[in-house]
């Protein structure tokens, strides 16, 4: 009998350990995403005790706003780029230091200092260097002949400019993550293409980035959302302005549910997001997870 039951708690152990963090996992990650669908085909003001059932209205009033499409394709233009920017550059540098020295180690911890700063603080310090009469950027392109840009309070170049805090603050880590991936690769393979004279570009391209392929797929993946959950820096530099130029989908959500308390509104808002960021990662998996070698 006693062995009985110490077998059953031996077995039952493990899911008791797990409990807690799926619990919590639960109540702060699965219940949110089940009630925002919930108060999606409601008309709700967030104060009145009574929810007004709409069924899809909400939905369809969003997909005929042109303001909810501007903001999409707000989202996506800052997504794509910062993307393709952060891993880009972040990718030359990673080639560029990793290499021993103090000078290098330097550089390493200056990129990556952005990182750990806190996003609120970064969005004052480049709000400070973008504004349009005494700010630092101005003075340094006037040094070139350039006139002063209107860095946030124009359309043309409002969405420009945080794409730029974006890339400037993501590209520590990325490189750090990719220093690592370069460094995890065998130098026999390197010295068996330095024997057959492989041409630096001819090597880079048929070793060094298949074998960073992994790396590559996580810091795409995890730079596609954290792009499209971007909030801070439009909160603080732009708030979604000039003329909704800078508006994306999370700061939309805030601005109709915390400010027009238009919450069945915002959770259909919620609900595409969800959709939107789902469906991109299922095909990212399905198309590119082919192309990446395991050692």
């Amino acid at each position: 009998m006693m062995s009985s039951t110490s077998s059953i708690w031996h077995k039952l152990r493990p899911y008791g350990m797990v409990t807690p963090a799926l619990a919590v996992f639960g109540v702060f990650f699965i219940y949110p995403i089940f009630y925002m669908i919930y108060l999606s085909v409601f008309d709700w003001n967030f104060v009145s005790p009574t929810k007004d059932y709409v069924g899809l209205q909400n939905f369809s009033a969003l997909l005929s706003d042109d303001e909810f499409r501007q903001v999409i394709l707000n989202t996506t233009i800052y997504t794509v780029s910062t993307v393709l920017l952060t891993l880009s550059i972040s990718l030359l540098l990673a080639l560029w230091l990793n290499r021993s020295g103090a000078f290098y180690g330097f550089v390493q911890g200056a990129i990556f200092s952005p990182h750990i700063i806190s996003l609120v603080s970064i969005s004052l310090l480049w709000s400070w260097l973008m504004d349009p009469e005494y700010g630092l950027l101005n003075w340094v392109i006037s040094l070139f002949g350039f006139g002063p840009l209107e860095w946030l309070s124009h359309p043309d170049t409002s969405l420009m400019s945080l794409i730029l805090v974006a890339v400037w603050k993501g590209i520590g880590f990325n490189t750090l993550v990719f220093i690592a991936g370069l460094q995890s690769i065998p130098q026999s393979i390197y010295e068996a293409a330095a024997l057959d004279r492989s041409k630096p570009w001819r090597t880079f391209m048929r070793l060094t980035l298949p074998m960073l392929s992994p790396t590559l797929f996580f810091l795409a993946i995890m730079s596609m959302i954290g792009s499209f959950q971007v909030f801070e820096t439009i909160a603080i530099m732009t708030q979604g302005g000039p003329v909704n130029s800078t508006n994306t989908l999370v700061y939309y959500i805030y601005q109709y549910g915390f400010r027009f308390f238009k919450i069945g509104y915002a959770s259909a808002a919620g609900v595409i997001l969800l959709v939107i960021v789902g469906i991109l990662t299922l095909i990212y998996f399905r198309l590119l997870s082919k192309k990446v070698h395991y050692r």
